[in-house]
């Protein structure tokens, strides 16, 4: 029977890539096994920022030393730039076993991979048709039938730059922005209604390309997207529970209305049989596996009646700051930083709020 595996590993910089080795070497991970990495790692994370590639590439080299090359080249590895605050930079490595274990449900997760979009399909109706496949083609990987069975649907996908810009305009196509920041939250507002799709949060009759990045009244509560530079098409990871999956790991989600709103999380962390009162305790801190969550300014430039003035820092994205609050809020309910959240939730939850998973060792 499957069992899922979840390692969170610290990094010291975006190219170590020690602690999974050492784990590899004890015994603890087979790298066969691995599905997926999502990374949290120093940078920008905006377009500029290549630490996400560099990491992408030592991960990749890492798993060719233990692995066929075409074996290694289908784990999904998804980069999220930006440690900003406390954040602390981590590996968080998604492992699929076969063991005798009793029957489920438990978590599970399957992959899947697109072909490289074209840039000028990116932000439009295309963009959503394509995740929405995937979104689709990974839940058959891990045999979740069901869509009100997945709790987090992680896409990374593409941005623009004007090289790609340039090539879409010698081919005779436009684009939906030259503008290449602007293209990153467009590129995650389409990868996000794509799952919204798939999993049923919306029907695809009733989008249109000028809603996407626009209308913030129709959102996923289970996608998480992140655009980066390092990726021509899209990887995409489902996170759920299966019957068909055994072993101790159970996922729930929940949707933050803004970036304080911690009190649905302490909920799923209830349903998975952990009870935060406050914060949590060191035994239950150490069941936690993973916390995987979305972040981002609200568009009124308000939080709670009060000013932000994050929309309004020329110096620093706003993406950046959200991270680091949203961090700080979610840490002071799980007791530490080692917490995946990636900025800019466009259509991911609602607007200033976003998803937020916690996979759990229910043992």
């Amino acid at each position: 029977m499957p069992i899922a595996k979840v390692h969170r590993i610290s990094a010291a910089s975006p190219d170590d890539v020690s602690g999974i080795e050492a784990a590899i070497a004890a015994g603890h991970m087979d790298p066969a096994g691995v599905i997926a990495v999502f990374g949290k790692t120093e940078g920008n994370g905006l377009v500029n920022d290549y630490a996400r590639g560099y990491a992408a590439f030592a991960l990749n080299l890492m798993f060719q030393r233990h692995l066929p090359a075409d074996a290694a080249a289908k784990i999904c590895l998804v980069m999220s730039g930006g440690t900003e605050g406390g954040m602390a930079p981590h590996w968080t490595v998604f492992e699929r076993s076969e063991e005798a274990v009793s029957k489920g449900p438990a978590l599970a997760f399957g992959r899947a991979h697109t072909a490289a979009l074209p840039a000028e399909h990116m932000g439009r109706l295309a963009q959503v048709d394509m995740v929405a496949a995937a979104v689709r083609a990974a839940m058959a990987d891990a045999g979740i039938g069901d869509a009100t069975d997945i709790h987090f649907a992680q896409v990374k996908c593409p941005l623009l730059t004007v090289q790609r810009v340039s090539e879409a305009e010698a081919r005779g196509a436009g684009v939906a922005t030259r503008d290449t920041l602007k293209s990153m939250g467009l590129s995650r507002a389409a990868s996000a209604l794509g799952v919204a799709v798939a999993l049923g949060e919306i029907t695809r009759a009733g989008l249109t390309d000028d809603r996407i990045g626009a209308d913030w009244n129709v959102w996923s509560g289970r996608a998480s997207c992140s655009a980066g530079v390092e990726l021509l098409g899209h990887e995409v990871v489902v996170l759920g529970m299966s019957p068909g999956w055994g072993g101790p790991l159970s996922i729930d989600h929940a949707v933050m209305a803004d970036a304080i709103d911690i009190e649905p999380v302490r909920g799923a962390l209830a349903r998975l049989g952990l009870a935060a009162g406050g914060q949590l305790s060191g035994e239950q801190r150490r069941r936690v596996r993973a916390v995987l969550s979305k972040a981002e300014a609200s568009h009124d430039g308000r939080l709670r009646g009060h000013r932000h003035t994050m929309l309004d820092d020329s110096d620093i994205s706003s993406t950046r700051h959200a991270r680091a609050f949203v961090c700080g809020a979610l840490a002071g309910l799980i007791g530490h930083a080692e917490i995946y959240v990636s900025g800019g939730a466009e259509h991911q939850g609602p607007d200033g709020g976003g998803p937020v998973a916690v996979i759990v060792d229910r043992s």
